[in-house]
């Protein structure tokens, strides 16, 4: 709602995306694609027809099994969300606290996760002492430590150079194949959408098309 006037963020829209697929969901401000995304992440719920994941319609879940839901469900923002106290092992260990990790375990998984996205030298700084490239890389290794079946992408090379943005999509290319995670990335950026299996164009809140890319 604005004021009094209903606002669709999102008209008629209708897609399917399958486990282990990479999608990017292209389109200006406004066009409806974080919302898409919020919603896909189980953040929001439709206020109005159907959306499910893994066979499982969202509307009809409480409180609690949305939460269950989202543990599956790693999320990579444009603007990192480190927690600055915090160096690159500890935050990748936060959220492995949170699902209630043990000590030595949690320790172990966050190394072996910062060195896959190539920050081995890098884990006892904290994220005023790391590049824009980098701390996205701490927060992808973030989104990975649950070891989750869907990633998430919200512009994750907004606040980045050219040269690093294509080295961090490339990562989560990586990710998507070698893990199988399926992943869905919002971004306004033509080239970068190109590296997902399939780009869904949107405007004013409706899917204006969908193009499939050589890879």
């Amino acid at each position: 709602m604005l004021g009094k006037v209903p606002v669709e963020a999102l008209r008629g829209v209708n897609m399917k995306v399958e486990a282990g697929d990479f999608v990017s969901i292209l389109g200006p401000s406004g066009s409806g694609k974080s919302t898409m995304l919020n919603l896909i992440g189980a953040l929001d719920k439709p206020t109005s027809g159907k959306l499910l994941i893994d066979g499982v319609d969202i509307s009809k879940l409480n409180d609690n099994r949305l939460t269950d839901l989202r543990r599956r469900i790693g999320f990579v923002f444009q603007f990192f969300n480190l927690i600055p106290r915090l160096t690159a092992l500890g935050n990748v260990e936060l959220a492995l606290s949170i699902a209630d990790v043990g000590r030595a375990e949690r320790k172990q998984t966050a190394m072996s996760l910062l060195e896959t996205v190539g920050l081995k030298d890098r884990v006892n700084h904290k994220p005023a002492e790391l590049s824009g490239g980098q701390q996205q890389r701490v927060a992808i290794a973030r989104a990975l430590a649950n070891n989750p079946k869907f990633l998430l992408l919200d512009e994750p090379t907004g606040n980045i150079d050219s040269k690093t943005a294509s080295e961090i999509v490339g990562l989560l290319k990586k990710v998507n194949i070698e893990n199988h995670v399926t992943t869905i990335m919002v971004t306004h950026d033509q080239h970068l959408a190109r590296i997902a299996n399939r780009t869904l164009q949107m405007f004013d809140g409706l899917l204006a098309s969908e193009v499939v890319n050589q890879q």
